[in-house]
Order: C-alpha cells, then structure tokens, then sequence
C-alpha cells in the first residue's frame, strides 16, 4: 500500500510541474497491486482536477509572458496575479493529499509503514509549496530573455 501512495505522490507532482518550470520526470509505473481502494480513487480524481486546474495556469502565464514584451515588470506582476488566483488550488491538493496519506496511516499495521507514509506527505508537501516560488523564477526568467530579446530590435 505505501508504494501505491509514493506513485501518488510522483504522479501528483508530475501534474503539478508546468512545462514553463520545467519537464517533470515521468511518473513510474504503476506496480501491480491489488485495486485501488475508493480513497485512492478519489484522490486520483483530485489530482487529475489538480492537472487540468494547473495546465490552464501555465496557459494563462505563458500568454501574460507573451503580452508583457518587453515589459519585465508589468509581467511578473501579472504572473504573481495568476498565481495568487491559483494558490487555493494547490492549497486544497495538499490539504487532500495529507487527509489521504493521514487516513492511510492510520490503517497501517506497522510503524515502518507510517513513517514511510509521513515521509512521503511531508516531501509532497514540501515540493507543491514550492510550485509558485518555482514557476515564478522561471517566469521571471523569461521575462528577462524576452526583454533582452526585444533590446537589440528597439535599438
């Protein structure tokens, strides 16, 4: 059961990373196990909400990039806009990952198990809180090459 919740964990993330932050690895592949139970269910239908919720924000980044031109400021000021909109969406994904992983935990036969399932609440925690400090240096970054871009054309 612990594997199935660190496969979660790897496939929520890889939802999570925006192409504009950069490529995610892939997910592994899923081990053959017994059935999802309904808890997993449920969270793989939050996390495939998670990824459409999270492509319409690098959509709606990728163009306020575009708009800004050569405008650094008035497009990282945009993309703060975008992200601030976001922000409960990976707020409720975490908040429904721990309430899964914590469930989980407290099914668990062993204390190895738990721990492993601890562990693998607090890195998934760890790594969607950073999503916005992430996706906002990268935009920043891009920003920047797209203004020093447009420098030599205006000269």
């Amino acid at each position: 059961m612990s594997l199935r919740i660190i496969l979660a964990a790897s496939a929520a993330l890889a939802f999570a990373a925006p192409a504009l932050a950069q490529d995610a690895p892939a997910a592994p592949p899923a081990a053959a196990a017994e059935a999802p139970s309904a808890a997993e269910l449920e969270l793989q239908a939050k996390g495939e909400t998670f990824k459409a919720r999270m492509e319409m924000m690098q959509g709606e980044i990728e163009a306020a990039i575009a708009a800004a031109g050569s405008d650094q400021t008035r497009g990282l000021a945009d993309v703060d806009t975008i992200l601030a909109r976001y922000q409960p969406d990976i707020d409720a994904f975490i908040a429904a990952f721990d309430a899964f992983v914590d469930a989980e935990g407290a099914a668990a036969s062993d204390e190895a198990t738990r721990a492993e399932m601890e562990a693998a609440k607090t890195g998934m925690r760890t790594a969607m809180a950073s999503l916005p400090g992430q996706i906002r240096t990268a935009a920043q970054s891009a920003l920047a090459t797209q203004a020093g871009a447009a420098a030599p054309a205006a000269e």
